[in-house]
């Protein structure tokens, strides 16, 4: 168990670590310059991980909960869960934008990078959906969506929609957000109709 100093030590090889791992990859970071950073020895560093894979999946995981802690604080139960959805789009893209480690792990790139991890991987990504049912469970509960949908599916479609819009579309939310901003309402509200009650949807 990590004592109070071991654990800010712990913290200052992750954090130390998502620079690396931001900045060079997951092949070219070195355990030697992540430890050199943390102003800790490289046995700490593995006294915290077990290997370079595992210290790469730790510094995911946490940028994964900080992702879902953010775009969770869009999640207004007193706001109609359709409107909310555009909120927690353009924040999840956002946040996005400035995470290419969490950005990545979504778009699969670790996964031929680290075979043996795949399941652990896929775990993360669909940690990473956690909001969107949220949301959805909310719209069903506001009476705003359909209670007959399969959420757990419907999650994964809207996840794909978000990264989908990243994955092609980032240069134009970086020169022309208004334009990519209005393509994005637009394929939300197709998405949405299909998961409206009747009485919820627009006249």
């Amino acid at each position: 168990m990590w004592s109070f100093v071991e654990r800010d030590k712990k913290e200052s090889i992750l954090r130390a670590a998502s620079k690396a791992f931001s900045r060079f990859g997951l092949k070219k970071a070195s355990v030697d310059d992540i430890a050199r950073d943390a102003g800790v020895a490289k046995g700490t560093v593995y006294l915290a991980c077990e290997s370079k894979e595992d210290l790469f999946y730790q510094v995911v995981h946490r940028e994964l909960r900080a992702w879902m802690g953010e775009c969770g604080h869009t999640l207004d139960p007193r706001i109609p869960a359709d409107q909310l959805m555009e909120s927690l789009t353009v924040a999840s893209i956002a946040f996005l934008e400035s995470r290419p480690l969490l950005r990545d792990l979504f778009l699969g790139t670790y996964h031929a990078l680290m075979p043996r991890w795949r399941d652990r991987l896929d775990e993360l990504r669909n940690l990473g959906r956690a909001n969107i049912v949220e949301l959805l469970k909310l719209g069903i509960k506001q009476g705003r969506f359909r209670e007959d949908i399969e959420v757990e599916h419907v999650a994964e479609l809207l996840q794909d929609l978000h990264l989908g819009t990243y994955l092609f579309r980032a240069h134009q939310l970086q020169e022309d957000p208004e334009s990519a901003l209005k393509r994005l309402r637009a394929g939300l509200d197709l998405v949405l109709n299909g998961l409206r009650t009747s009485r919820a949807r627009p006249s």
